[in-house]
């Protein structure tokens, strides 16, 4: 079991963006009552992975900011081998309601489950103790909660998928976790109400958004001559060479140096051309090939506008074996675009070496891009969506999920009702490419909810009431 190193974060910048009130609220009134309840306890978050995926992303930002209002919390990652994030990818997918592989959740696939997850009991058992919240992400970590009841921890189950109806795929997944999860979660966090099974007590479950931080490198405020450095260096359009320089998280300058993994025919972009972006895992759920088919279909023609499919290097998303094949199936279907098409349609993988490198080409490509989509089949939140938000580009989202709740249809971005259905999606990234004034009143509207709902000081200010639940007894 891995033990991340948490940077402590200063709350109060948020006054930058959201003003000084809204800042006290969580900074001074909310973190004062969260101490008091604690009384010295700690908060101990358990992950799959600390790297890659928003999970992630957002734990660097949130623990360290309770770290900045002086709470203790750590953040420990799971171990594990191809045969468990086998299982645990299954299970992913059959709660996005899919059958993913189209293998067994079954007696074996419990035993691999438990095998892997016994060291990491071990390991758990060497930092928490009695009153300690320990705060589970996900279904790879499900199978700690017993041991973390049984040190006496209050035990949060935090759930980031899910699907709007449940399913008899979704059933499946969850009645291979309820042994895990029902006889020791004191309480559980969902993204959207829709998404807890049935025997998820009401008064047990809380709803919290996941957030974003304006000021880390994915979001930091870049420039436009910035931004065409950075997308140029990489390769991603042909526009004007020049300095590649962002702000680290640490506050030290960092700069792009690598370059990204780009299929393509002919020569990228000029930076007047209107690109439409998706970012994104190479994941089933997230439909990279039904974003290029539409782009195909009902988009290309008699426009100048090209698509950007962009997800990470795959080899570097340890807890995410089907990212490979999704991949593969992209390229064989821009194998088989007609030439003129193809070269309009760019398969790009982005550099993972340095994840703050990372961070700020998806920054740059967000902020140059025309229009980004998220045309999810089903989406636990898809927080891609507010990251373009905040940065005024107009978003095309698939109605399902948390999207629905970042997504006003027609004041921040427009909403697809049918995922699958390719010219729908079509017709609303045209309605933003041919629009001018459209696309820049979406894109505002599109800022202004994203603070307004997404940033992190919101989110932990939701937090408190979990607190509340667990220590009011």
């Amino acid at each position: 079991m891995e033990h991340v190193a948490i940077t402590s974060r200063d709350p109060f910048r948020f006054s930058a963006v959201v003003g000084e009130d809204r800042t006290e609220l969580f900074a001074v009134h909310a973190a004062q009552e969260v101490l008091e309840r604690l009384r010295g306890r700690s908060v101990i978050n358990v992950s799959s992975t600390a790297a890659g995926g928003g999970v992630a992303e957002m734990l660097h930002v949130l623990l360290g900011l309770i770290r900045g209002i002086g709470l203790d919390t750590r953040w420990l990652v799971i171990d594990g081998n191809p045969e468990f994030f086998e299982v645990t990818k299954r299970l992913h997918n059959h709660l996005y309601g899919t059958a993913g592989d189209g293998g067994d959740l079954g007696e074996a696939e419990h035993l691999i489950y438990d095998d892997t997850l016994q060291p990491e009991r071990d390991a758990l058992a060497a930092h928490a103790r009695e009153g300690d919240i320990v705060v589970l992400h996900d279904p790879q970590t499900a199978g700690l909660a017993a041991l973390a009841k049984q040190l006496g921890c209050k035990v949060v189950w935090r759930c980031h998928v899910g699907i709007d109806e449940q399913n008899d795929h979704s059933r499946t997944g969850w009645e291979f976790l309820r042994p895990y999860l029902e006889p020791f979660v004191d309480h559980y966090v969902f993204s959207d109400r829709r998404f807890p099974p049935d025997w998820v007590s009401p008064d047990r479950l809380s709803v919290i958004w996941p957030s974003i931080d304006p000021f880390a490198p994915k979001n930091q405020n870049l420039d436009d001559a910035t931004v065409e450095a950075i997308l140029t260096h990489v390769g991603l359009i042909a526009g004007t060479p020049g300095d590649t320089v962002f702000e680290r998280d640490d506050g030290s300058p960092g700069r792009v140096e690598l370059m990204c993994d780009i299929v393509r025919t002919g020569p990228p972009p000029g930076p007047d051309v209107p690109l439409v972006v998706q970012i994104s895992r190479w994941d089933s759920m997230k439909d990279m090939a039904g974003v290029m088919q539409a782009f195909a279909e009902y988009v290309d023609s008699g426009r100048t506008a090209q698509l950007v499919l962009a997800g990470p290097v795959v080899t570097a998303v340890a807890d995410d074996p089907e990212g490979g094949q999704v991949l593969q199936e992209c390229w064989n279907l821009w194998r088989q675009l007609p030439h003129a098409v193809r070269a309009r349609v760019q398969l790009a993988c982005l550099p993972m070496h340095d994840l703050e490198e990372n961070a700020v080409i998806v920054n740059a490509l967000q902020r140059h891009a025309h229009v980004v989509t998220q045309k999810s089949l089903a989406e636990g939140f898809g927080l891609t969506a507010a990251e373009a938000m905040l940065k005024g580009t107009p978003v095309v989202a698939s109605a399902v999920g948390g999207l629905i709740d970042q997504v006003i249809d027609g004041e921040s971005g427009l909403l697809v009702q049918d995922p699958t259905d390719l010219e729908e999606f079509g017709a609303a990234v045209c309605r933003i490419l041919d629009d001018d004034d459209l696309r820049r009143r979406l894109g505002e509207g599109a800022r202004a909810r994203a603070i307004d709902t997404h940033l992190g000081d919101t989110h932990l200010r939701r937090w408190l009431g979990v607190v509340r639940a667990l220590y009011d007894d």
